[in-house]
Parts: C-alpha cells; structure tokens; sequence
C-alpha cells in the first residue's frame, strides 16, 4: 500500500475525494462513480458510468518516478502491439499524457502532496483462487513469459530505464526494496536460523547463476494470480507496476507467490515449464534451478508482509507465513543436500 504517515482509514478518505476531483482528467463520462478495488503496492479503483468502466491506479509516492511509470506503460503497450500479449490499454488524459497527478486534499506540500495516476480500460475476466484447476492457465502463463522475455531482449526504452530491480540485493542488501525479512511478523530465533542458511545458499547460487543476457533481464515481476484475469479461454496479464530488471525464472516464482506449499505447484510448475518451452527453450539446468528463484521471492514476500502490515492481505497472512517459509526452505535445503 501507500505508505505515508496518515492511518489506512484517513488515507482512502482523502485518497478517495482525490480520485473524484481528479476524473475530469480523463475523457470520462460524467456523473462516474468510483469504488476501491484493491490496496497493495498501489490502490487500485473501478470507475463506473453507464457503459463506461475503467480501472484507475494510484500509485504509492516514492515507489516510481513518472518517467519510470511512463516507460512501464510502454512496455506493457509494445507487448500488447507486437508479442500478442493481452493486457489492458492505456486511457490517455485529455492533455494526451498516459500519466496524470492531483494533490490529495488536506495534505501540504511535500512527498505524499501529490500522487500519480493512469486509468486503463476495463477487462473483463475473473482471477484464479489458489484451489481451482490451474494447470492449463499456468501453461499458458508459462507461453506468455516466454513471449515477454523474448520481446524484453529487443525492446529498448526511450531513456535509461528507471525501474525496479529484482536482483539479490533488492531481496537482501542493507536497501532492500520490500525492507529485511528479519523484521518480518513471527520470525523467531529458530525461523531465523533457517532462513539464514535459505539465503546463504541463494546468494551462492545466484552469483553462480550470474546475469547473463540468456538468463536476466527485463521482467513482469509480478505474474501471481491476482495479475491474472481468466475469460474463457483468454489470459490477461495485468498490473504491470513491478516490472523491472531481474532473472526470467523470476516471473514463476512470482507466478506462485503466497502459494509455494500448495500441493499443486509441482504440477503447475511441470505446466508452466512445458508452456514456455511451446514458445522458447528452457534448458533442464534452467527447471532444476527454478526452486532457487521460488526461495528467493518468498523471503522477499516474507519482508514484503513485514513492510505493509497496515493492509489487509498482509495482515491475513503474517501468523503463518514466517513458519511456513523456513518450512519450504528446510526442504528445499534438504534436497540440495541430497544432489
């Protein structure tokens, strides 16, 4: 979520009598309502007249410059243009820019003043529970990272990139982006033993793996079931905020998020395998290596529910989540071991 100094309550308060200001912004239709869909990084609301709907992103301060937000969109944009990727158009402002601001009301000058916004037309669709039947969509996840990572390595921005990296130090270093897991909820001395060995070996591993141009690059960084929208026999990959620089086995380890230990990942990991190699080719040494990306993501999650306490999916998952990562990373440490 938005991290300020206000209370999650009075922040949607004036968050929300910002959005309402700020519609005329966009060519829409008047009398649109506005409703919270969802808070994480970012808050998210569905705009709503007649036949008009449209989704509107606002984004958390300090998480991106407006020039990074601008060079997101365009990804997203040439994806859907020229690698057949489905994922919601942008709507421009009436001044034509993708990227629009407004101050949020009752807040003085400063770095929470004023927020960035982008509308997106409206998906239909609906997304995936962790118990449905996935095995198929992850197939198809698996062909749509695929065709992303091909696209990645021929797309150049207009500027240097400004977006997030997803590299070991962002998961681990002094200037995590998600903050340490150490700070995560319940991890006591026992849990941080383990994890503490989980991210020896991972910082090993990787600087093994290296960032190769083959095996790292530009990525979605967040293809986790809620980014999904499922109509029919269509797949569309949304909510491109975390893209950024990271390696490509990163996109199924975020595939899995919040889910690791659910008895069908081995299978929607076989799924997702076999659909990236319909498109590209994943050596066996690249799938043996996944389970070390997945590790990695979950610490980084593990921080991230830490870091965003104050909202309500991390609230949910903090009793557990700690126990359950040194639990997959116990087995995962075991299995190493065993070669």
């Amino acid at each position: 979520m938005a991290k300020t100094d206000m209370a999650l309550e009075d922040e949607l308060v004036m968050i929300r009598q910002m959005v309402e200001a700020a519609l005329p912004l966009w060519p829409v239709p008047a009398g649109a309502e506005v409703s919270l869909l969802n808070i994480a990084e970012n808050m998210t609301w569905l705009v709503e007249a007649g036949a008009f709907r449209a989704v509107l992103r606002v984004h958390r301060p300090g998480y991106h410059t407006r020039t990074g937000i601008g060079q997101e969109l365009a990804w997203s944009q040439a994806l859907a243009r020229d690698a057949g990727i489905d994922t919601p158009a942008v709507i421009a402002g009436v001044n034509g820019a993708l990227v629009q601001e407004a101050p949020v009301p009752g807040v003085e000058a400063g770095r929470d003043a004023g927020r960035y916004m982008v509308m997106f037309e409206f998906a239909p669709g609906r997304q995936p529970g962790p118990d449905d039947d996935l095995v198929a969509p992850f197939r198809s996840l698996g062909a749509i990272a695929a065709r992303t990572h091909i696209h990645a390595r021929g797309w150049q921005s207009a500027e240097p990139l400004e977006r997030l990296v997803w590299d070991e130090a962002a998961v681990f270093g002094p200037g995590a982006t998600w903050g340490d897991w150490r700070a995560g909820p319940n991890v006591t001395p026992e849990i941080r033993e383990v994890l503490e060995k989980a991210e020896q070996m991972i910082r090993l591993r990787l600087a093994a793996w290296g960032k190769g141009q083959a095996r790292y690059g530009l990525i979605h960084g967040d293809m986790r079931l809620t980014n999904l929208l499922i109509d029919g026999s269509r797949t569309v990959l949304i909510d491109f905020d975390d893209s950024g620089l990271g390696w490509y086995l990163y996109d199924f380890a975020a595939a899995v998020s919040f889910m690791e230990d659910h008895p069908q990942v081995p299978a929607l990991r076989a799924a997702w395998v076999a659909g990236y190699r319909d498109i590209a080719p994943l050596s066996e040494e690249e799938e043996r290596e996944i389970d070390t990306f997945v590790m990695l993501r979950r610490m980084a999650l593990l921080a991230w529910i830490g870091s965003h306490i104050e909202a309500p999916e991390p609230q949910a998952m903090a009793p557990h989540f700690a126990e359950g990562t040194a639990r997959l990373g116990r087995a995962w440490l075991a299995r190493l071991a065993r070669g």
